[in-house]
């Protein structure tokens, strides 16, 4: 498989940024809000990516990293009356903590038992924020009310409330993620973590210590994860414990693998490719399920390895 020069790689990525930058002028307030929330939800699959597509470990468990997120900035705005920019530092610092811990822990395992292993920390998280209902408002969730969602530069508000201001939000925090997530799997890290994914063995016999590299990659993987959730409190205005669900750990897997695992733009087409299929096919009928299915169902069919996965395999091998 040949190798896109750097340039050529952040070309496409910025074109990327660029066309998605050129949509909040052409696109209806509807499609506004729902490419919004696709851009957040990516940024989610993008940390699942760096994970399971470059490491090649199955977690079941992420949400927990989701909801860090959301729940550290939700309770940091709500409980304690922090502002925007110390919430949404918070819910990242949260996620880094905790996927920290998660990753000293769960390494030490592998194959399905890692995946068994992140499960159940995430059924524990999810467990905790039922039980402490008081803090976190349990099954019922919180709403983020409007005043605490409003950002300020000396004189200027920005509020988080409006379309155009979240969309832009949205696409502040997918772009630096997408280049951030470039640049690392372009990087001899990278190259490293696609290495332990291969044959990991080996890879310790050339001298590297493959578990710091996996646990950088957990701590990692979890802050963008986290980054998602915090955003997703402060643009949205819920927290719920329906996100920190195991269901929730199974759909970044599942775009991910609609989009094409080990690819930096995957995550991007799969998130797309579920939430409108779902969306346009809801409009049609209530069995909107089955046709998804049989969506998937082709896909898995006709490209093995993901929409991006199986078009870098066939005929542009210099997709990063």
């Amino acid at each position: 498989m040949s190798e896109a020069s750097p340039a050529k790689a952040y070309a496409l990525h910025l074109g990327v940024i660029a066309l998605l930058f050129m949509l909040s002028f052409l696109l209806p307030d509807y499609y506004h809000g729902l490419l919004a929330r696709i851009m957040v939800l990516a940024v989610f699959a993008m940390g699942y990516n760096m994970l399971f597509g470059y490491v090649g470990l199955l977690s079941l468990g992420h949400a927990m990293f989701f909801g860090a997120g959301l729940y550290g900035a939700g309770l940091a705005v709500i409980q304690l009356g922090w502002s925007v920019p110390a919430a949404f530092a918070a819910g990242i610092a949260c996620g880094a903590v905790l996927a920290l811990v998660i990753g000293l822990l769960a390494l030490r395992t592998t194959g399905v038992a890692f995946m068994i292993v992140t499960m159940m920390f995430a059924q524990v998280f999810s467990l905790l924020i039922l039980y402490f209902a008081s803090w976190t408002g349990g099954d019922q969730g919180m709403v983020v009310p409007q005043p605490a969602r409003v950002l300020t530069f000396g004189a200027t508000l920005l509020d988080l409330t409006n379309p155009t201001v979240r969309y832009m939000s949205a696409l502040a925090l997918f772009s630096i993620v997408l280049l951030i997530t470039l640049a690392i799997v372009r990087s001899r890290y990278g190259r490293v973590l696609v290495a332990i994914r291969e044959n990991e063995e080996r890879t310790k016999m050339l001298g590297y210590y493959t578990f710091s590299n996996k646990l950088i990659a957990v701590v990692v993987s979890g802050t963008i994860c986290a980054a998602s959730g915090a955003a997703y409190a402060l643009l949205f205005g819920y927290v719920g414990s329906s996100f920190a669900s195991v269901q929730y750990s199974i759909l970044p897997l599942l775009w991910v693998l609609l989009g094409g695992a080990a690819t930096t733009l995957g995550p991007l087409i799969g998130t797309v490719f579920m939430y409108y299929v779902i969306d346009v096919t809801s409009g049609y009928t209530s069995a909107y399920l089955l046709i998804v299915g049989v969506a998937l169902i082709l896909l898995v069919l006709f490209f093995p390895k993901g929409i991006l996965g199986s078009i870098r395999q066939r005929w542009l091998g210099w997709l990063p």
